[in-house]
């Protein structure tokens, strides 16, 4: 009896072993992947930065600007992009993030546009209208996906299919810490309102003065800003995904790196047991050696 549980201790202790080999590996992989994604979050940024200086710039310095993308439409549907995972082992990544999505969309008519194969399992099981399934894969999505993804949302925008979009992926604040987030899309802020908010908090009180026209855009301001829009917005989805990645990466790394080490202290629980066990049967048999030296005598 005791032989048998010895030989179950150790196939358990064999395959808690194998286990940690691959929970290492996955820990190894996604470290040194998370570098990676983090510098390609980190090169994104400046583009959309630029382009909403840009936008800022158009909108504020023209006094009779008017676009569809800035003006509140009387439309309560929303659009949710949503940028998850394509795999799991990534400890509540992805389950951090639809909690987060169910408190948003309570209460509000709505259809979602997934990104990566978690988001897109999630919502057709709860059977949420989805704008389309053409970008399942977080993973495959380019630069030049992101602006297809762009201007399919300005044009069904303009058209009026829904009259808010909103953008939830997880924001990496470090490597032991990612939080879900929402930013808006569309409409745009209110830049003016940014303007004098921003002066507000640099303790200038003083009306502002008259706008001047400094630049000349061909065809129009209004047309300029329009065709800028999509490229913002493609800006802001190829950088949030690359954010998404990276606390994904860490998300994994950290799931890991606990994995390892619970399996690494089984490990010692099980040898401990397992080295118990075999002193106890050698304990044993020499005290039946003994018995049967002293009965034969």
């Amino acid at each position: 009896m005791a032989a048998a549980n010895m030989k179950a201790v150790k196939l358990r202790i064999k395959s808690v072993q194998n286990t940690m080999q691959i929970t290492k590996a996955m820990q190894l992989v996604a470290a040194s992947k998370l570098r990676k994604a983090k510098e390609k979050a980190d090169q994104s940024k400046p583009y959309f930065e630029i382009m909403r200086a840009t936008l800022r710039d158009i909108a504020v310095n023209n006094t009779e600007f008017q676009s569809p993308y800035t003006r509140q439409v009387k439309n309560d549907k929303w659009l949710y992009v949503v940028i998850a995972g394509d795999r799991g082992l990534a400890g509540g990544y992805n389950a951090n993030l639809f909690k987060f999505m169910e408190n948003e969309t309570k209460g509000r008519d709505y259809m979602v546009l997934p990104i990566g194969k978690k988001a897109v399992e999630y919502f057709r099981h709860r059977d949420v209208e989805l704008f389309t399934e053409d970008f399942a894969e977080v993973a495959k999505i380019s630069v030049s996906d992101c602006f297809g993804i762009a201007r399919m949302i300005c044009d069904a925008y303009s058209a009026g299919r829904f009259g808010h979009v909103l953008l939830c992926y997880t924001q990496f604040v470090s490597m032991l810490t990612q939080t879900p987030m929402a930013s808006s899309l569309l409409p745009l802020a209110d830049f003016e309102e940014e303007v004098r908010e921003e002066q507000a908090l640099a303790g200038n009180d003083q009306p502002k003065a008259p706008v001047r026209d400094l630049i000349l855009y061909e065809p129009d301001s209004e047309t300029v800003f329009n065709a800028i829009v999509p490229e913002y917005l493609a800006g802001l989805l190829y950088t949030s995904i690359n954010v998404s990645v990276a606390s994904e990466l860490a998300a994994r790394r950290t799931a890991m790196e606990a994995a390892t080490d619970n399996a690494s202290e089984m490990i010692e629980k099980l040898s401990l047991f397992y080295n118990r066990a075999r002193q106890a049967s050698i304990t044993q048999e020499i005290t039946e050696i003994v018995a049967g030296a002293e009965g034969n005598s």
